[in-house]
């Protein structure tokens, strides 16, 4: 069979549950839909870090952060599979989001169209990426954090602002409408491998007015926060919540107490902006079905992590909820693959690594720690999955209330352990799914708790071994 051209959309910070057509029909994403009826959805897919960098490093280069070194945003990553893909004659496009640093780092791509977060704080607050070249040309300020700053209702907001200069502007928008466009015009690459990165829903939320009023007139599913949840909390995420009602990340600032009301309309303005990121990536199909790429394409349907948006308390990341970890993910080729099913096992998003480079013929390193997703896609019913998957986040800028924090979880549990410190969380996620009953010092728990533990540091030890001979020229 031809080797196929492979087209992979991620966006950032998209909570696994914002999909109608994956079970949650708050939600309008008719074309998302579409991908889901006619492709392969996975249920339980997990990332592999709770930050923008260091989850993407790790799926593009197929090794679990610790071992690539690259374990949060700023750190320097320029090196990934793609160039193997470029080696093999593929030609390599990225458009968007990717959050390698510094920006303009090849990585692999013959061309790239840059496109970085809206509020550049940490990192490349001055970089002029595509987006700010536009609008500079158009003679206009984008919306940031200076100006929101200005905003009586600033720090009650939760980062929750409306988009106010002409629609064809917000970042999404402007993504969405130059990947069509590059489709559409460019003379046709063949194999093709074109990354598309929307900038959204990562804060600000900031939807066009239009999109967001559907929303603010719906009931939408919050997640109750009780005292008692925010009682049990290990020590650092107890700190993170005082970090983040003092300091703003991303133009949000998230109050220690919040109503329903501020919960709703943050909500609110997150999915809207989803539903106009939907509306793109169904012009992006119709791009490629007219210009004829479809008929031996894959597309995928990813995000980098999600957001808890109150849920648990927390704003953001930097946690190891459902919220943050799980993410949707979905492939479609109905040529290849018969639609319409679904993956429950569990899978790390940076199981697709190995998979894209099995689709393009590429040899795939034996010592990767991503495993192809290929048995999936053949049998999804009887697909088994990751016995565990595990994800890491380092003290950081905003996580400062512990040094090294890791996730392991099986089909039934989730435990998060904190480096060098004697609490942690631990959740049966069979009866309690929403993650609200730390049950880490529940002495009828102390059985999940070790096996748990023991996995942790089985897992850190085999890693090492069969990553040995990685080196720092990798990064």
């Amino acid at each position: 069979m031809q080797r196929p051209n492979i087209i992979f959309i991620i966006t950032d910070q998209q909570r696994y549950d914002t999909i109608a057509g994956l079970g949650h029909p708050h939600v309008d994403t008719p074309h998302l839909d579409r991908l889901v009826r006619e492709g392969v959805s996975f249920d339980q897919c997990h990332v592999t870090a709770a930050s923008c960098a260091a989850a993407r490093a790790s799926l593009f280069k197929g090794y679990f952060p610790h071992t690539t070194g690259i374990l949060k945003n700023a750190d320097r990553w320029r090196r990934s599979w793609i160039e193997r893909l470029n080696d093999a004659g593929y030609y390599c496009t990225n458009i968007g989001k990717m959050h390698t640093w510094p920006y303009l780092t090849e990585l692999g791509f013959h061309e790239r169209f840059v496109v970085e977060n809206k509020d550049r704080y940490l990192e490349g607050r001055y970089f002029f990426d595509e987006w700010d070249k536009a609008l500079r040309f158009r003679g206009l300020v984008k919306q940031q954090r200076e100006q929101y700053r200005k905003r009586d209702d600033y720090r009650s907001a939760l980062g929750a602002f409306e988009w106010l200069l002409p629609e064809d502007t917000h970042p999404d928008m402007f993504v969405g409408d130059m990947a069509k466009w590059w489709i559409e015009t460019t003379p046709r690459k063949d194999p093709l491998f074109l990354q598309i990165g929307f900038p959204g829903p990562h804060p600000p939320y900031d939807p066009i007015g239009r999109y967001a009023q559907a929303y603010l007139e719906k009931d939408l599913p919050l997640l109750p926060v009780t005292e008692e949840e925010l009682d049990s909390l290990p020590p650092a995420l107890k700190e993170l919540r005082v970090h983040n009602s003092e300091i703003d990340h991303d133009s949000v600032v998230m109050p220690l107490e919040v109503s329903q009301q501020q919960r709703h309309r943050q909500r609110a303005f997150y999915l809207a902006n989803v539903t106009m990121i939907d509306e793109k990536v169904g012009q992006i199909m119709k791009a490629l079905e007219t210009s004829g790429y479809a008929d031996n394409s894959i597309v995928i349907f990813t995000s980098d992590h999600g957001d808890c948006l109150t849920d648990h308390g927390q704003s953001q990341k930097w946690t190891m909820y459902e919220q943050i970890t799980r993410v949707p993910m979905i492939i479609w080729a109905p040529s290849r693959f018969p639609g319409g099913r679904s993956v429950a096992g569990l899978v790390q998003q940076m199981d697709l690594g190995p998979t894209i480079l099995e689709w393009a013929g590429v040899e795939v390193p034996s010592e990767l720690e991503a495993v192809s997703l290929a048995p999936a896609l053949q049998d999804p019913a009887g697909y088994t999955g990751r016995d565990f998957v595990y994800c890491e986040q380092v003290k950081d800028a905003i996580l400062t209330g512990c040094e090294f924090m890791t996730m392991v979880r099986d089909k039934t549990h989730k435990l998060v352990h904190f480096l060098d410190e004697p609490h942690g969380q631990l959740f049966d996620l069979v009866a309690d799914p929403d993650e609200l009953v730390n049950r880490w010092d529940h002495p009828e728990a102390a059985g999940d708790r070790e096996r748990l533990l023991t996995e942790l540091r089985e897992w850190r030890i085999r890693s090492g071994v069969q990553t040995k001979d990685w080196c720092q020229e990798h990064r």
